[in-house]
């Protein structure tokens, strides 16, 4: 093992050329014991091709050798070569040693192509060999969990956690509390995530840990861990919205208006820090930093819709009709008309009596929110003040099948129809 060892320590020591001119004596000359160990030895250190080469040179000596099997596909899986590695673990017999880990291979395999079904037969069929191995309990929870087969995946997990509780360097508490998360049992999934933050406080567990918190209704709970997260990592964007969203449910608006205002200090280009900001503001009485916000957010997406709508809507109660109609002609230049933005600049010409732009906008409009009785009432009213009785009759007997008991929507159309 002389030779072998040399050729690790000339890659050690950066010396690569001289390392693969002895490695190619032992592949030419050497003897297969030093074949194998110095394959083994580049495949840790990386050297795929040399130990690919090495493995297929020892296959044409053992033709049915599990183990040179497995490695030899191993190599090609590292390479991208996915194809090769079928066919060289297909030649696995049954009776092999080798022949689970080999089935564990092919499942991983046919799970990145899709094939999930074929990918759980292998696995199945690995467990009915071994039926102990927890690492195989392990590979058909993620297997289910990427299907979204969440309660078979918890099942798996569970009988994982029985006996290990990390596996592969993957916190299975952390696992089965995002699958319990994702689907949908946020109460369920907290004492998971408090056992694998036992284990190991991480970052990204710790905004698991709060998101799901904020879902399952925790808010307190949700705030305690975000506000960790931040004392460990600042510059962790995602925590400041949910921060404030937390703050915001248990009613302390200035709280959370002050973690927008952080979240913007730490990422101030997310259009979502400033929209949430605006509300937040529109909520604490204070239109104008509503405004300034909402304005940053369109600035950097000038077709963000939602936030467009919010500000048109803020503009409109402050009467500021004509800064509504530069708002919705400059998302008109990036994309298609938005119905509620045409309702608004209905509005708005409708107050500027610019009548026949109102009737206009009413009309494009009334094609997108014809079933919304709060647009119907506004459309009808102005076909009224315009004399088109006829038209206006058509939208308030819709009303009136849509509120039977509206009283003032009966008497219009009463007085409409004499």
């Amino acid at each position: 093992m002389d030779k072998v060892n040399q050729i690790i320590t000339l890659i050690e020591n950066g010396q690569h050329e001289e390392a693969l001119k002895q490695y190619k004596q032992i592949l030419l000359n050497g003897s297969n014991e030093e074949r194998f160990v110095l394959g083994e030895e580049l495949f840790q250190y990386g050297f795929m091709e040399e130990a690919k080469a090495l493995f297929e040179r020892l296959l044409e000596s053992y033709p049915e050798e599990g183990e040179l099997l497995v490695l030899l596909a191993e190599v090609s899986i590292d390479l991208g070569k996915e194809d090769e590695a079928i066919l060289v673990l297909e030649r696995l017999k049954e009776d092999d040693p080798s022949y689970p880990q080999a089935l564990l291979l092919l499942a991983d395999l046919y799970q990145m192509e899709g094939l999930y079904e074929v990918s759980e037969q292998k696995l199945l069929k690995a467990k009915s060999i071994l039926p102990n191995e927890v690492i195989i309990d392990f590979a058909l929870g993620e297997l289910y969990a990427e299907q979204g087969k969440f309660l078979e995946a918890t099942k798996a997990y569970e009988k994982v956690l029985q006996i290990e509780t990390v596996i592969a360097g993957v916190n299975v508490n952390q696992r089965m509390a995002d699958v319990l998360s994702v689907g949908g049992a946020f109460e369920e999934a907290l004492p998971y995530y408090e056992k694998a933050l036992d284990e190991k406080n991480e970052i990204n567990t710790l905004f698991s840990y709060a998101f799901t918190a904020l879902q399952a209704g925790f808010n307190r709970v949700a705030i305690e861990k975000l506000i960790e997260l931040k004392e460990i990592d600042p510059e962790f964007h995602s925590l400041y919205l949910h921060l404030a969203k937390a703050y915001e449910r248990e009613e302390e608006l200035d709280n959370s208006l002050q973690a927008i205002k952080m979240g913007i200090k730490q990422d101030e280009f997310n259009k979502e820090l400033y929209f949430y900001g605006g509300k937040l503001a529109l909520k604490v009485g204070n239109e104008e930093e509503a405004e300034q916000l909402f304005r940053e957010a369109l600035a950097l997406d000038p077709e963000y819709t939602e936030d467009a709508v919010t500000l048109t809507k803020l503009l409109l109660k402050q009467e500021r009709y004509n800064d509504v109609l530069e708002i919705v002609e400059m998302m008109n230049d990036f994309e298609e008309e938005e119905p509620r933005l045409m309702w608004d600049a209905a509005i708005a010409h409708h107050q500027l009596e610019e009548y026949s732009q109102a009737l206009n906008k009413y009309q494009s409009a009334y094609t997108f929110l014809k079933e919304q009785p709060d647009f119907l009432s506004d459309y009808g009213y102005f076909l009224i003040e315009e004399g088109k009785r006829e038209e206006a009759a058509e939208i308030f007997n819709t009303l009136v099948k849509m509120e039977p008991n509206n009283l003032e929507y009966q008497d219009i159309v009463q007085r409409l129809s004499e």
